[in-house]
């Protein structure tokens, strides 16, 4: 049901690309990218993201940012965004797929993940942590649904 998953921020270079490392790790049999609703496209992924990721083993080698179109959302099954302002800018320029967004912290009492962008190296960990958690979640949950067939 669930097998392409879109995840999204700001840039695409922090908070999106982490996630999404993190979910293809967590889910193998998913297809899992990335986008930013203001992409900075073309850039690798942020050294604090890199630096944070890396401190827990995950790395964000070969990323590059890009930004969120209509054709990403309608071809994805689920798209899942870093804070309920990225939900209204769906809303705004794809109505039609807004149905199929939650927040990546939806299972975490629907919190926000905030932007750690220029942020110091503490911002970043506490980012990485509520991604990790918030992954574990989504991973539990959509790997149940294989299991039903």
């Amino acid at each position: 049901m669930f097998n392409s998953i879109l995840v999204v921020c700001t840039g695409n270079i922090c908070r999106s690309p982490i996630a999404e490392r993190l979910l293809r790790q967590l889910l193998p049999g998913k297809q899992v990218t990335s986008a930013g609703v203001m992409g900075l496209e073309g850039r690798p992924a942020d050294s604090g993201a890199r630096d944070v990721a890396m401190r827990h083993g995950i790395s964000l080698d070969g990323h590059v940012a890009r930004r969120l179109t209509r054709s990403l959302m309608q071809t994805s099954d689920l798209i899942l965004v870093m804070e309920s302002e990225h939900l209204r800018y769906i809303a705004d320029i794809a109505p039609e797929t807004r149905g199929k967004s939650l927040l990546f912290g939806h299972w975490l009492e629907q919190q926000n993940i905030p932007d750690p962008y220029c942020k110091s190296r503490e911002t970043f960990e506490y980012v990485f942590e509520q991604l990790g958690k918030a992954s574990q979640e989504w991973a539990r949950r959509l790997g149940q649904q294989g299991m039903k067939h």
